[in-house]
């Protein structure tokens, strides 16, 4: 779980976070918001395809929701 994850769930807000992600991202699935514990990169690079963003992009644009 990365840092990011950790403190949204430990604030119960994952969920609420997850939910942004998608109304911001209609095309994004549940398999592509699972995060798997020590997966960071793995999971941003998922994210980077699906998107077409930069990984500096994604990080800013998670840490504003």
């Amino acid at each position: 779980m990365s840092t990011h994850e950790a403190e949204y769930r430990s604030r119960g807000t994952w969920n609420e976070l997850k939910g942004k992600m998608k109304m911001a991202y209609a095309d994004l699935t549940d398999d592509d918001l699972t995060y798997d514990e020590g997966q960071e990169d793995k999971w941003i690079g998922k994210l980077q395809q699906k998107l077409g963003k930069t990984e500096h992009e994604l990080k800013t644009w998670l840490n504003s929701l």
